[in-house]
């Protein structure tokens, strides 16, 4: 098994282990390696193990209302890949995982889980505040897809993600990728930015964004 880094994971961060090799040794998990482009998780496969990243970096999608393909987030090792619903109800993934490079995904049974909680308080509350953490991206999620025309999702995630002090910040996805994170067309998004453009809202240089006039991007989320 390749290295992994379990204090920078956020549900192993309070872990306290004087041998990182042997802990990973005596944990009962399976681990899996997938190439660029795979299909990890399928939307609506049965969640019954911890499936943590632990090389690679992953996109997560599903599929929108409107058949448009919606764009969660992009996930960088380690994480791991939606914890919450190990315990839920309705235990079945709500997105598809694909791999954007060479991956490494280390499966660890629910019982297992259920047992580091049980042997160690430090792991269980890491995995508590984690699944909490989540729950607030969620919400600002929806937030975000609750606004109904384009410039005002752009305005909401240009703001969320800016400096606040006016100057560049980089939006490591291109338009395609935009796009399928607001789960609209393309054509439509490129139109929004170019418009936001030429009214001196914004300036873009590739994936260098400037907000130029923040009183009229904030006039876009009304």
């Amino acid at each position: 098994m390749k290295k992994v880094d379990l204090a920078a994971c956020p549900v192993c961060s309070k872990l306290e282990i004087d041998d990182e090799g042997a802990f990973l040794d005596d944990l009962k998990c399976t681990i899996k390696v997938y190439s660029k482009n795979d299909l990890i998780i399928r939307q609506g496969d049965l969640c019954d193990a911890l499936h943590m990243l632990t090389q690679g970096s992953v996109k997560t999608e599903m599929i929108a209302e409107n058949g448009n393909i919606l764009g969660i987030e992009i996930i960088k090792a380690p994480r791991p890949l939606a914890p919450a619903f190990l315990f839920s109800d309705n235990n079945h993934f709500p997105v598809d995982v694909t791999a954007l490079e060479e991956v490494e995904i280390m499966k660890i049974p629910k019982a297992e889980i259920m047992r580091l909680m049980m042997t160690n308080s430090d792991f269980m509350s890491s995995f508590m505040t984690h699944n909490a953490n989540r729950t607030q991206f969620l919400t600002n999620r929806l937030q975000l897809l609750s606004i109904k025309t384009i410039k005002g999702k752009l305005a909401h995630f240009l703001l969320e993600n800016s400096y606040g002090d006016g100057k560049p910040f980089i939006i490591n996805r291109n338009q395609t990728q935009l796009a399928e994170f607001f789960g609209v067309a393309r054509p439509s998004l490129a139109r929004s930015l170019s418009e936001m453009v030429q009214d001196g809202i914004i300036s873009i240089n590739k994936k260098e964004y400037t907000i130029l006039n923040p009183k009229g991007l904030r006039e876009l989320l009304v």
